[in-house]
């Protein structure tokens, strides 16, 4: 299990730390070794230099690629860096035999509400990031699981408390979607990932509170810094009648 903080569990709190996707999907292979060597705050970079090396040395039968958006709201976002980053993760998983999966992702500002310009930059971005992905994706012939089509994908009870993480049942809608997938490359799904939440902390409306407070707020005012030169610029052009740049496909096609 590759990524950021949702490979990491964040949003599916239990008793001593986080469980989330990877230890729900784990469970579906009774007897499997896993391996998660996903940090918070991840990048497609640092999953390429930090954690990819410990992934093949283990000589995974199956992995899952869950990365991206921390790019997304960074001020430097570049799609063909993350595309070649991306694509290596991806093939070099696959040279050594594993089934990958990964994911394109929704849209985020239907979830965690956000103003106008922000709303319609990271869209802008995310658009990008999915181009990157299905690029990806059809090179080398993985498994994808599209969380805009994913079965509740927009309501509240699939998301955590942050509205930027899954909660326990939106890990489990994520363990069970990436099953699916490895199925269909051939792995046996001894365990079929169950979507009834058992184990988790419940979360009250003071968590809610608590959270705009001491973490959404000055969350929002960080990423808002560096993110708001490039929402700038799309409120600019759509003022002046200008589609927002994007790069074609067809930059993210290496040439045999």
């Amino acid at each position: 299990m590759l990524g950021d903080s949702t490979t990491v569990g964040v949003g599916d709190p239990v008793r001593g730390g986080w469980r989330g996707v990877g230890a729900l999907l784990a469970a579906a292979f009774p007897g499997a070794r896993y391996l998660n060597p996903s940090v918070q705050g991840a990048r497609v970079a640092s999953v390429r230099f930090e954690q990819l090396p410990a992934a093949l040395r283990a000589r995974p039968d199956a992995a899952v690629v869950l990365v991206g958006m921390n790019d997304t709201l960074r001020s430097d976002f570049d799609p063909v860096r993350v595309h070649e980053d991306l694509d290596a993760i991806v093939g070099e998983l696959a040279a050594v035999g594993a089934r990958v999966v990964t994911v394109r992702f929704h849209d985020h500002s239907r979830v965690f509400r956000l103003p106008g310009p922000l709303r319609r930059a990271l869209s802008a971005r995310v658009a990008e990031l999915n181009a990157v992905i299905d690029a990806v994706v059809r090179r080398h012939g993985v498994g994808c699981v599209d969380l805009d089509l994913m079965d509740g994908a927009y309501s509240l009870d699939t998301w955590a408390v942050d509205r930027l993480h899954p909660s326990e049942l939106g890990h489990r809608k994520l363990a069970k979607a990436f099953a699916e997938r490895l199925a269909e490359q051939g792995c046996e799904v001894v365990a079929p990932v169950s979507l009834v939440c058992t184990g988790g902390l419940k979360i009250t409306p003071l968590h809610h509170a608590a959270w705009l407070l001491f973490k959404g707020i000055p969350w929002l005012w960080r990423r808002g810094r560096d993110f708001l030169p490039y929402a700038a610029t799309i409120v600019y052009r759509s003022w002046v009648g200008q589609e927002a740049p994007q790069q074609p496909v067809e930059a993210f096609r290496r040439t045999s």
